[in-house]
């Protein structure tokens, strides 16, 4: 059997298409097509059942690709490993701008090791839908993305988990505050009470209005409530507003989202991608603002509008950190369990056999596993 003939196969198999196999291929359609038909022949038996939006593999073709596609991947892994000692192949690296500056290319361009020095690079920007769509098409070796892609073409890797933090200039946090004397979670260098073991999480100071009742008493304007109120007034020793000795009471949920409603907010997209997700998974809501203060499509910028008090934003941490070290943002609030965005290592179902994809991937899984 010609092995022209199964390459093509085993493409148009995990393609899903004869027009995307032929352009990976480098073939015309006609020719796959060609080709298709004399398999066929030669094995009796039909491979694909043709459909509006491309091609369906029958059981024999099933089959057969599960039989013959690792073998012939390992045959173009061997061949181009004496390819690969001539020629420096150039690696095409696609993914979020943010993330291939500031993770992917220190951990391909860094020191050398055992793999040797890393391939010559070209990187290109995109959002999911279009990096997974080039990949497919073989304008890239390897991509990242936020979705997993489906179908046998091509084969995600989880990379890593990344954790959002809602941030804002101090200055824009204080603002967040009310003329009760709570304030956001912001630390106590900005005047802020936070409940013990969590700076993270807003607290109402004693005396505040929107506290609620603590017991029956209280509740009631009972005897008990109103001592300690003619006490606190006469500067006494009862428990006013502003006594430390009172523990501070946190803010519910609800009234720390409608305190973080009232901030303008800087994204990367009109929907608001970052704070909608951040919202829904934190508060089980959507926040209030139509549209962002200012939007501009890349997650540095946002930290620089957000660090010159723009509006509030939801980023990365490995992002904000310095800035949050610094003290140029803070944290507006941290929730018990953040949200987390996973990051996918993807290639063409076949290709990890290429020694300069195969290095990169597993340079990049090695780098990821400090990324934590």
């Amino acid at each position: 059997m010609d092995l022209a003939l199964l390459r093509t196969f085993v493409a148009v198999h995990r393609a899903g298409s004869f027009t995307r196999a032929a352009a990976l291929l480098g073939l015309s359609q006609p020719a796959v097509t060609s080709q298709i038909r004399t398999l066929e022949r030669q094995l009796g038996r039909p491979l694909f059942l043709r459909r509006a939006r491309g091609v369906v593999p029958t059981t024999i073709g099933d089959e057969l690709a599960h039989k013959a596609a690792p073998h012939l991947d390992a045959l173009v892994g061997i061949a181009e490993t004496g390819l690969d000692e001539h020629i420096s192949r150039t690696l095409h690296l696609a993914g979020p701008p943010e993330f291939v500056a500031e993770r992917l290319l220190p951990a391909l361009i860094g020191p050398t090791g055992e793999d040797g020095p890393p391939p010559p690079l070209r990187a290109s920007f995109g959002n999911d839908e279009e990096i997974l769509e080039g990949l497919a098409a073989g304008h890239y070796d390897l991509a990242v993305t936020t979705a997993r892609p489906r179908g046998a073409l091509l084969n995600a890797t989880p990379l890593c988990d990344e954790e959002h933090v809602l941030v804002a200039a101090p200055a824009l946090a204080a603002a967040a505050a009310t003329t009760d004397g709570a304030r956001p979670g912001i630390g106590s260098a900005h005047g802020t009470t936070t409940t013990p073991g969590n700076p993270g999480v807003p607290t109402r100071a004693p005396g505040d209005p929107t506290r609620k009742p603590n017991g029956p008493a209280e509740a009631s304007g009972g005897t008990a409530g109103a001592s300690e109120g003619t006490a606190g007034a006469s500067g006494g020793p009862g428990r006013a507003s502003g006594d430390p000795s009172v523990p501070p009471v946190p803010l519910s949920p609800e009234e720390v989202r409608a305190r973080l409603d009232r901030l303008p907010v800087v994204e990367v997209h009109e929907s608001l991608p970052f704070v909608s997700r951040f919202w829904s998974s934190v508060f089980d809501a959507r926040p209030t603002a139509a549209s962002g203060a200012v939007v501009v499509p890349d997650l540095r910028a946002v930290l620089a509008c957000a660090v010159r008090g723009a509006g509030l934003a939801v980023l990365p941490r490995y992002l904000c950190a310095p800035a949050l070290e610094q003290g140029t943002v803070v944290s507006l609030y941290e929730p018990d369990v953040p949200p987390l965005r996973t990051y996918f290592l993807v290639v063409r179902t076949g290709t990890l056999g290429l020694p300069h994809i195969g290095r990169a991937h597993e340079r990049l899984q090695r780098a990821a596993s400090a990324w934590s």
